[in-house]
């Protein structure tokens, strides 16, 4: 499996809406992406940071997400994300949630 991982800093008391517009919105949307398997959201208790973890069943299928609806998913958060959010990309070695070991330890 693949995550994506979203830094982002919120604008001045836009924890509520940024929280509406993901489930309302954003989640939807990341049901429909091939591959898609969970989204996992942390906000920091000041309202002005998050860490939004998306997982993925291949690469690929975060690549093709990164380059058709992410871009989307940027125009539905504009109103409360200030600034340019930071992204990075891993493999995920394990996960007790998702029930999933590291490859070299399963061969």
């Amino acid at each position: 499996m693949y995550a994506r991982q979203i830094s982002m800093n919120l604008k001045p008391n836009s924890t509520a809406g940024f929280t509406q517009t993901l489930e309302t919105q954003v989640i939807p949307l990341l049901r429909k992406q091939k591959g898609f398997k969970d989204e996992i959201t942390f906000v920091n208790p000041t309202g002005k940071d998050v860490v939004a973890v998306s997982l993925w069943d291949s690469k690929d299928s975060a690549e093709a997400y990164g380059r058709d609806s992410y871009k989307e998913v940027n125009k539905l958060l504009a109103d409360v994300v200030e600034g340019t959010p930071q992204l990075r990309t891993f493999e995920i070695a394990n996960s007790t949630f998702h029930k999933i070991a590291a490859a070299s330890v399963a061969a």
